[in-house]
């Protein structure tokens, strides 16, 4: 009578431990990737909050200048506006924005004299380019 010996070999092989271990290594980057990725576009969704508002604020204080000179400035209010250059220059001083920069302009709008574009333009650069957020408005002579 013969005896038959099933060999089992319960161990892992040499070959068997890196394969394992590089396919481990392979998801563990992905993943380091996928969450590296998500960091650097939570950093640019809030910049770009920061300023659109920027860009809003911008056209509401050139807005303010412009109701403060109708209201306040007499028959010469509107003109008076239109010339001041404090309705364009309005920095931004806040700390927590460093880094950001504004530019408002007035642009008078053809065939209207009663009639004003007004865009603010906020820029910054991170990372390796300089983005944009533009805000446009127009802006009329409202008392006659």
């Amino acid at each position: 009578m013969k005896l038959f010996f099933k060999k089992t070999n319960k161990a892992f092989t040499l070959v068997e431990t890196l394969v394992a271990v590089s396919i481990f290594t392979v998801s563990i980057l992905g993943l380091i990737s996928v969450l590296a990725s998500g960091i650097s576009d939570t950093g640019y969704a809030k910049k770009k909050i920061s300023a659109t508002y920027l860009a809003q604020e911008g056209i509401e204080y050139t807005r303010n200048i412009r109701d403060t000179h109708v209201l306040y400035g007499g028959s010469s209010g509107w003109d008076d506006f239109k010339s001041d250059p404090n309705a364009t220059s309005y920095p931004i001083s806040d700390p927590d924005f460093a880094g950001f920069n504004r530019t408002i302009s007035m642009t008078p709008v053809a065939d209207t004299l009663d009639e004003v574009q007004i865009t603010s333009d906020v820029s910054w650069s991170q990372g390796s380019g300089t983005y944009h957020i533009i805000f446009s408005e127009n802006l009329f002579n409202w008392i006659e």
